[in-house]
């Protein structure tokens, strides 16, 4: 699963990489959670012949997808992962994915590790060559019954690679820049036709650095938590026959 995110790039970095308009000034954020404002980029409108207008809208929405015909969220779980593998079947994400597929920039994503039945250690996970990447997501639009309007999204797991499988056995999948044409592209592009980009990232593409649990708090919110953290003896043993075993984790 994503449950927590960062994006600390430079507003100019992420419009550079979305290939979206110019982007309002934003601060770095270390600790992204549900319910939260997320940054989506989506196909834009038509452009005239000859346009050097950007191809893709951004936006920002609410980190927990409200499908359309909800009545009330409350009755609904918060959305804010939706599983690869079976969202285009899915109520609640079917007409997103066939409509309103998104891009949601990041630097990399928190996940946690279980040590037991009440222990977990959280790691940093991020992308080795650095930088801004995009995970695929879901945009939907709810309508509140007094009539406002509130634009939400998800974002799409898949299973874990073989180098993150030992934290968790899911992770956020990765559009790389080279398809974000073809994953927006609602138009022309059924989700049948773009189900190949919905795949694990290479082995290699991500590092894991442990932190510390700092991270479970929302409130804390700066660069210190991806500090790299000090790992207790019990749990540096159980790491290393784990990679003994099938060559997991061998990257800490």
């Amino acid at each position: 699963m994503c449950g927590r995110f960062a994006l600390t790039a430079t507003p100019d970095a992420v419009q550079s990489m979305l290939g979206v308009m110019e982007l309002d000034p934003f601060p770095p954020r270390y600790n992204i959670a549900p319910t939260q404002p997320i940054l989506m980029a989506l196909s834009g409108p038509s452009r005239a012949p000859g346009s050097n207008l950007p191809s893709r809208s951004a936006l920002l929405v609410r980190w927990g997808l409200i499908p359309s015909w909800a009545k009330n969220p409350a009755d609904l779980p918060l959305l804010f992962n939706a599983r690869s593998e079976t969202a285009a079947q899915k109520a609640s994400f079917k007409t997103a994915m066939r409509h309103r597929r998104a891009l949601v920039p990041a630097s990399g994503f928190y996940e946690w590790r279980r040590l037991g039945n009440k222990r977990a250690e959280p790691y940093w996970i991020r992308p080795r060559h650095g930088g801004v990447i995009a995970f695929a997501g879901l945009m939907e639009s709810w309508s509140e019954p007094g009539g406002t309007e509130m634009d939400t999204g998800a974002i799409l797991t898949t299973e874990a690679n073989a180098r993150l499988k030992g934290i968790h056995h899911r992770m956020p999948v990765v559009i790389e820049p080279q398809d974000f044409e073809r994953w927006l592209d609602c138009l022309n592009q059924e989700p049948r036709h773009v189900a190949d980009l919905l795949k694990p990232a290479e082995p290699d593409f991500f590092e894991a650095i442990p932190v510390s649990d700092k991270v479970n708090k929302v409130a804390n919110a700066g660069p210190e938590l991806q500090d790299r953290a000090e790992r207790p003896a019990d749990a540096i043993t159980a790491e290393k026959k784990s990679s003994d075993k099938d060559d997991q984790l061998t990257l800490f």
